[in-house]
């Protein structure tokens, strides 16, 4: 059996993320992300058996993206909880503007999530990845910032985050991801 094209699973993973966000879950079908990704019928379903394997592949190529996109923030001068709040503001900031279709996807693996418990599984399983993602990262950017709040850092990032992705494009500012991250930094410390 030759080995698992990596590039072509990830292509039609980014296919799925971008039909989530355009059409809904409803709208992802084997047939939508061949077509959408510029493949031969039958490519996905080679790749992810069912259509649940493929909203799972989405999901975990949105944080695959999303981790990656974490060690790439800069990092800031000035205190910690100063930081802290500009590392989170430039995050949201992309996530709502750059990336706001990956985003619009997670929303809408979550809502499908409550009728697929594999996906709920998968989804948990981000959820927990983010958290340890975060602790890293506080310790990578040597912010004094105690192992315990990351999770209510990412739970309250998430609300955020929600509230800004779902905003109308151009209603999302970088003073609104400064006050978010702000509320974020405060609530959590």
């Amino acid at each position: 059996m030759p080995p698992p094209n990596l590039e072509r699973r990830a292509q039609l993973a980014d296919a799925a993320i971008a039909l989530l966000a355009s059409a809904g879950a409803h709208g992802v079908t084997h047939r939508a992300v061949d077509q959408l990704a510029g493949l031969p019928a039958g490519t996905a379903s080679n790749y992810f058996r069912s259509r649940e394997a493929l909203l799972i592949a989405a999901a975990s190529r949105v944080g695959e993206l999303h981790y990656a996109d974490m060690e790439t923030v800069a990092d800031a001068p000035g205190t910690t909880a100063e930081r802290a709040q500009r590392l989170i503001a430039q995050s949201l900031w992309l996530a709502a503007t750059t990336y706001r279709p990956r985003y619009l996807a997670i929303f809408e693996l979550r809502l499908e999530s409550l009728r697929r418990p594999a996906l709920a599984a998968a989804l948990a399983e981000l959820q927990e990845r983010s958290v340890a993602a975060t602790r890293l990262h506080h310790r990578v950017h040597e912010l004094r910032i105690p192992p315990s709040a990351a999770e209510t850092m990412v739970g309250l990032y998430g609300g955020a985050l929600f509230t800004l992705v779902t905003a109308p494009p151009g209603a999302v500012t970088e003073a609104a991801a400064d006050e978010l991250a702000t509320a974020i930094v405060r609530g959590s410390l």
